[in-house]
């Protein structure tokens, strides 16, 4: 019996702003994000959507898409680094909004039996929410469990990760019948501690804040979506840490070089050509190639046998996010689902193929594992459309894009949404002040 992900969906914000717009508005040579990075949209949230309407929008999806009874999923796991409470999880907005459209259907609480809780380490949250419902499967084979990677990328304007920016969710479905990938049970795992990016709270005195209430402490703590990072250091570290997981892989799986037996490469992607940067020290330990110095490491990104390399392995798994920007927990699967959807689109059988993934979360971790393509893909991947459905989208100008960085809009940009959207929190009522109440939109 195999166990692994038997159908897919996702959701991508309908709104996005032409990178181009972005370097010209930042004094930044456009070529260096378009061809240096391969950046040429970067998804943005509307007025009305969060990460829990995000995962809201890709569980439905993956339920209508492959008539799934919802009183049978067991679980929903959600990893995200954009929870939108420090206590109640985002997993829980997302399964009561499902719940409401999915009532007339199904009756009233349709999850009421469902297990759901968010994973959170930075990038690698819904790796782990993944590796942790396989466990599950494996253990209850008769049950199945739904995934979700639902994050929104947001840094500070004028930063040096600003183009980086992105956001969206994608949903699986985990199960004993993986008609996507069938997973096998060996993970690499590699972990340090660092503070290469990370989101504290910070601390403010009570008189810095203008009109502070007078019950509040002197000292005030303020959570913030934009990280503190250093791009440097955490590059480093991702590279470290997925050579260190890889390795790891290697000594579980007695396998000299499983690379060469990957079709695909799925990275945790922060920008499209990210994966095939980072590689390049893994490439070199693997063929016997010096890579202490930078000209060194540059010779090997430009050689011709790693190029021929990222352009059978690699390319195909960023063509998605250069369309959408960085989707922290969501990043990794959004690759798997373009490159599959690009096989799909060109007619290429992938059955039986091997695909090796490298997560990789900030704090920090990876994780490498491996997974062989199921007869039954082509079946999955049908419902996706993924690039079609890309060009649908509502493009914004650069003024838009900064009032809705700032919340400085109070209505949605596309006057045609349609889905779930954040219709109003509550300020008043001392025992609920701070509530999110979410509606539909048909």
């Amino acid at each position: 019996m195999g166990f692994g992900i038997e159908a897919a969906s996702y959701y991508v914000p309908s709104l996005y702003l032409e990178i181009k717009d972005l370097a010209e508005k930042r004094g930044i040579e456009p070529a260096k994000l378009e061809k240096g990075l391969g950046l040429h949209k970067m998804g943005f949230p509307d007025v009305h959507e969060d990460a829990a309407t995000f995962a809201a929008e890709a569980l439905l999806k993956l339920i209508k898409d492959y008539n799934l009874n919802p009183k049978e999923i067991s679980r929903i796991y959600l990893g995200t680094e954009s929870a939108i409470d420090a206590a109640k999880p985002t997993a829980s907005y997302a399964m009561q909004m499902a719940e409401k459209v999915l009532e007339t259907e199904f009756g009233e609480r349709c999850f009421k039996n469902c297990d759901v809780v968010d994973m959170t380490f930075a990038c690698i949250g819904a790796v782990d929410a993944l590796h942790n419902s396989l466990d599950f499967v494996r253990v209850n084979p008769e049950k199945k469990a739904i995934v979700i990677a639902s994050d929104y990328a947001k840094y500070e304007l004028a930063s040096s990760g600003e183009y980086t920016q992105g956001g969206g969710a994608v949903a699986l479905l985990v199960s004993a019948k993986p008609d996507l990938i069938e997973i096998e049970n060996n993970w690499g795992v590699a972990t340090e501690s660092v503070f290469d990016f990370f989101k504290p709270r910070r601390q403010f005195k009570k008189e810095d804040l203008e009109n502070s209430p007078e019950n509040f402490p002197d000292k005030i703590e303020i959570f913030t979506d934009e990280p503190v990072f250093d791009g440097q250091y955490s590059n480093q570290c991702y590279q470290d840490r997925i050579r260190e997981a890889y390795n790891h892989y290697k000594e579980i799986t007695k396998r000299d070089k499983p690379y060469e037996d990957w079709k695909y490469l799925i990275f945790h992607l922060p920008y499209a050509f990210h994966g095939k940067r980072v590689f390049t020290e893994i490439y070199s330990l693997e063929n016997g190639l010096s890579y202490e110095t930078q000209d060194e490491q540059k010779t090997v990104a430009k050689s011709e046998d790693y190029l021929n390399f990222i352009n059978k392995k690699i390319e195909k798994s960023q063509r998605a996010s250069s369309e959408i920007g960085n989707m922290y927990t969501a990043s990794i699967f959004m690759a798997l689902l373009s490159a599959m959807q690009t096989s799909f689109n060109e007619n290429e059988e992938l059955a039986g193929n091997e695909i090796g993934f490298l997560g990789y979360g900030s704090g920090s971790k990876s994780k490498v594992f491996a997974g062989k393509v199921s007869e039954n893909w082509k079946k999955v991947v049908e419902k996706w459309n993924l690039f079609e459905n890309l060009k649908h989208r509502l493009a914004i100008d650069f003024d838009t894009y900064e009032k809705l960085h700032r919340k400085q809009l109070e209505h949605s940009v596309n006057p045609d949404y349609k889905g779930f959207g954040l219709q109003s929190v509550e300020l008043e009522n001392p025992v609920l002040k701070g509530a999110r109440y979410y509606g539909y939109k048909g």
